[in-house]
Parts: structure tokens; C-alpha cells; sequence
């Protein structure tokens, strides 16, 4: 599939929340995140955003064909997902419930409660050129959606 055809195919009912297994014991509990099995895909990269100062902002971008399971460890955050068409907010604040962000959805968060750790699994290594960072363009990209 060619990069951009994401941005035309794609929408934010693509993404969704996936259950992570819970083990529950008596001195803590354990979930688990599998290549192919809970994340839908083989994780190549992991990263964490946390001590985001009051009101700020991460993400604003979409990627060409890179997936992301966006997990929040600690504390909650917002996830505003964007096809160009539709947007929708998920709120994030259960450490065993992950995102899937699918390629071609622009998606932000914001919102971070004090604390808050917000861990990302990504279907492949960082690749500046698969970003799309420029709202403008990414609307550019989405366009044959509105002429449906």
C-alpha cells in the first residue's frame, strides 16, 4: 500500500481499546502485553512520555504506516483521534486497557493528571519521513474522504 493511501482508507473507528489480561493477587496485579496477541502487532518499539507540565500537549501528528497500543501506566490522559472526517476523545486511565492508534489517524494527547505515565508500543522503529507533523497536510492527505 502506498504511504499516503492510510490517510484515504483510514477512520477512528479503526482504532479502538484493547483488554489486557489481568492477573489479580493478593500482592499485586500483572497484565501482560504480547507481540500478534494483545497488541495486533509485532512491537519493534517501546517508549514513555510522564512528568508533562500542566496543560501541554503531546503527539499532534499522524504517521503514514506505523501503528501504536498507547497505554496509560499511571494516572489518565485524553486521546483525541482525528480521520480528517470524524473526532473522537478516549479517555485513558486503566493500566490494563491499551489504544490501538491505526496509520493515517492524526492523534494527540492532552489533559495528563499529575503523575501520569503514558507508555507506547509501536509497530515499528522511529522513521522521521513516516510523520505527518503539519495539520494542514495531514487534511490535504485525508481529503478524498470528504468526497465520498
Amino acid at each position: 500500500m502506498a504511504e499516503t493511501d492510510y490517510h484515504k482508507t483510514s477512520s477512528i473507528e479503526q482504532c479502538r481499546i484493547i483488554e489486557l489480561n489481568k492477573h489479580h493477587h493478593a500482592n499485586g496485579n500483572l497484565s501482560v502485553v504480547e507481540n500478534g496477541i494483545s497488541a495486533p502487532f509485532d512491537i519493534k518499539r517501546v517508549f514513555y512520555i510522564y512528568d508533562v507540565p500542566g496543560g501541554e500537549e503531546r503527539g499532534g501528528h499522524s504517521h503514514k504506516e506505523l501503528q501504536q497500543f498507547i497505554v496509560a501506566i499511571s494516572g489518565a490522559f485524553d486521546v483525541l483521534l482525528d480521520d480528517g472526517v470524524n473526532k473522537h476523545t478516549v479517555t485513558l486511565n486503566r493500566p490494563y486497557q491499551g489504544l490501538l492508534v491505526v496509520p493515517g489517524i492524526w492523534s494527540q494527547q492532552y489533559n495528563f493528571s499529575s503523575g501520569s505515565v503514558c507508555l507506547v508500543l509501536a509497530s515499528d522503529h522511529y522513521h522521521e519521513d513516516d510523520y505527518v507533523r503539519d495539520y494542514d497536510e495531514f487534511k490535504r492527505l485525508t481529503s478524498t474522504k470528504n468526497k465520498k
